[in-house]
């Protein structure tokens, strides 16, 4: 933990509210994103981030420092993120989504007055596709892809958030790809 995370953790478990709130405006877009990454529901991130600071403020005074601070949040925000998800028994919502497996986002933006609207659909309808595929994988392969491809995590971040070996990471991480591309290649040209 560097000495900026150590004197917020000390302010913290001291019970600043200024603290509180430098921990929110630091955090939350991370919390946020890695949330909406698992969740897929705008809604659903949103709730995940107020609870993770909620736990955090509840708990940070047992917070013994043998992780980082932002690795104690990534932990937090998936471990909220997958209780949520194994609750809700709902079809995962289509979201904002990063590049993966090679493939540009284009087709997440406001499409170009040329563009054909067939192709516009058949793109949505191949991320959709990936979505679903994404959302299949076994939690711990989830939690190390979307962290690496969404969040630009290293292998030694995930390795701390998942509480792991960077090999494992490595290995999570290949039979992810591997699972995606032999699902998902035969509806994409571009794989």
């Amino acid at each position: 933990m560097d000495s900026g995370e150590a004197a917020l953790v000390a302010e913290l478990q001291l019970g600043s509210e200024v603290a509180f709130r430098t921990l929110v405006a630091r955090y939350q877009g991370r919390v946020y994103r890695t949330a909406l990454s698992l969740l897929r529901s705008p809604e659903e991130a949103e709730d995940v981030a107020q609870e993770v600071f909620v736990e955090v403020y509840q708990t940070i005074s047992r917070f013994r420092g043998e992780a980082s601070l932002t690795t104690w949040l990534y932990r937090l925000a998936t471990s909220r993120s997958l209780k949520t998800r194994r609750k809700a028994h709902a079809k995962k919502r289509f979201a904002y989504f990063t590049s993966l497996l090679g493939f540009d986002n284009d087709i997440l933006h406001e499409p170009p007055d040329h563009a054909h609207p067939q192709a516009l659909l058949e793109g949505r309808q191949q991320l959709q596709l990936l979505l679903d595929h994404i959302a299949r994988l076994p939690d711990q392969q989830q939690v190390a892809f979307t962290l690496r491809h969404e969040q630009a995590l290293s292998y030694d971040e995930i390795a701390a958030v998942l509480t792991t070996t960077v090999p494992a990471v490595e290995s999570l991480l290949f039979r992810a790809r591997q699972t995606l591309r032999k699902h998902v290649q035969p509806h994409f040209r571009h794989v």
